[in-house]
């Protein structure tokens, strides 16, 4: 896998992790916010696995090119699945596996440090929570028609990132949506389209399954 490939698949599991478990970690916001994504953490602590279906929508004011695709993303606790055109990642919380469709490889790792960071949900949004500032805006209606709660993510210090434009279900507390605006003018949105919470996913389903994809060629990077 390309350093720009992996590049892209832990920027979207950082976004996909940050719409779907929002205020997971312990920040420090402000009031009304708190409460909202307080709440949106007890949602997802007591879900017990969950499992989302989404829309990427990419822009890039650069180049004025955009992009759009689907995918799904399973999580339990600290283990995911992540499923999009291009790759497929597994996490049972100790290994990576990812599998390149087009070059039919799987890569194999055991991110630590700062790369579990690019790999972890949970741990990439702790590090958006020190990281950002958050606003109540008010509240509005989410494209499915269901009433949201309006919060916007800005940065404490300069970064690529402008801020963030997130979207939670005012009744269940569901993320809706989640939007960021980049320095170079790309503009990233998740719409979350459909959450099942109750899975309770055994622990082998977040391994990769090698039956599967018997054409795979394993790359082992530990």
């Amino acid at each position: 896998m390309t350093r720009e490939m992996r590049a892209r698949v832990w920027r979207y599991v950082a976004l996909v992790g940050l719409s779907l478990s929002v205020l997971f970690g312990q920040g420090v916001w402000a009031q009304d916010a708190k409460k909202i994504l307080d709440e949106a953490a007890a949602v997802y602590e007591n879900s017990n696995g969950l499992s989302a279906k989404f829309t990427i929508n990419n822009f890039s004011k650069a180049q004025n090119i955009g992009e759009s695709f689907e995918g799904t993303i399973q999580m339990r606790g600290d283990k995911f699945v992540l499923i999009t055109p291009d790759v497929s990642t597994w996490f049972d919380g100790h290994t990576q596996w990812a599998y390149v469709a087009r070059s039919e490889e799987v890569n194999v790792t055991t991110p630590s440090g700062d790369d579990l960071k690019m790999t972890n949900p949970m741990l990439l949004l702790n590090g958006y929570q020190k990281g950002f500032v958050p606003e109540f805006k008010g509240e509005s209606t989410a494209p499915n028609g269901k009433s949201v709660y309006d919060i916007e993510l800005k940065p404490k210090v300069k970064s690529d990132v402008v801020r963030i434009e997130l979207r939670i279900e005012k009744f269940k507390k569901y993320p809706a949506s989640i939007e960021v605006e980049l320095k170079n003018g790309t503009r990233t949105r998740i719409v979350v389209d459909a959450i099942e919470v109750g899975l309770n996913q055994p622990d082998p389903f977040f391994t990769f399954p090698k039956g599967d994809y018997p054409d795979a060629e394993i790359i082992d990077l530990r």
